[in-house]
């Protein structure tokens, strides 16, 4: 009887063994797998900010063609109640765009067209397109091309990948007239947008219209993705 119970508890012993094997080899497998799950993720959340961010930046447009060129929106909730078209109003854009998916109140920075944040993103912009800097097809809109004409930023590329400087980081979320949005998260981006790979320093202007966005590996091709909503 002895033997047969120093049986069974060995058989024991080595079944806890076998199955702690299983669970330290599972659990190494997961850590394996945890970063580009982590990467995939973010990833499908900058492609979300993008559609999103070019969806404000078509509905400013829209906004600014229907005021003539007259005025800027100074609110994202200007742009959510929508257009006058008679008795009732035009949607231009949908709440779920309001919301920024990669900053943690969901509240895009509204960018002014004097500031130095819009001049930058120009000079990135004219970077990426070798030296070509995108203009808009809106008349209405020319005026405010006049701010990109003399735009002399020298920044490197790793300039371009760096945090964004207090220079070109104003916070304002409302109540102020904005010809793009842009983020207030400033981590370095799974995406490249424009060549830019810092969420902070992407911008959503009706400005210059296009695909601008690629994946970051270093060494892998880089097609372009039309993250562009129209």
């Amino acid at each position: 009887m002895s033997r047969i119970r120093a049986k069974f508890e060995n058989q024991k012993g080595m079944s806890l063994v076998a199955l702690m094997a299983v669970m330290v080899l599972f659990a190494m497998a997961l850590l394996a797998v945890a970063p580009s799950i982590q990467q995939e993720i973010q990833r499908e959340k900058e492609l979300e900010a993008i559609r999103r961010g070019e969806e404000i930046a078509e509905a400013i447009r829209q906004y600014v063609e229907h005021y003539q060129g007259r005025k800027l929106p100074d609110s994202l909730d200007e742009l959510l109640e929508g257009l006058p078209a008679g008795t009732k109003k035009r949607q231009i854009l949908r709440p779920s765009a309001a919301v920024d998916p990669l900053s943690e109140d969901g509240k895009w920075r509204l960018v002014k067209a004097d500031s130095k944040a819009f001049i930058n993103f120009a000079r990135r912009v004219q970077i990426f397109n070798n030296g070509l800097l995108p203009t808009t097809s809106s008349r209405y809109l020319n005026r405010y091309a006049i701010v990109l004409a003399n735009v002399l930023n020298t920044e490197t590329e790793d300039d371009l990948k760096a945090p964004a400087g207090d220079d070109e980081f104003e916070v304002v979320t409302e109540k102020v007239q904005f010809i793009g949005v842009a983020s207030q998260s400033k981590k370095r981006s799974v995406i490249s947008y424009y060549g830019v790979e810092n969420h902070s320093k992407w911008m959503f202007t009706p400005m210059f219209r296009g695909s601008g966005s690629t994946p970051t590996p270093a060494n892998a091709p880089r097609p372009n993705t039309n993250s562009s909503s129209n």
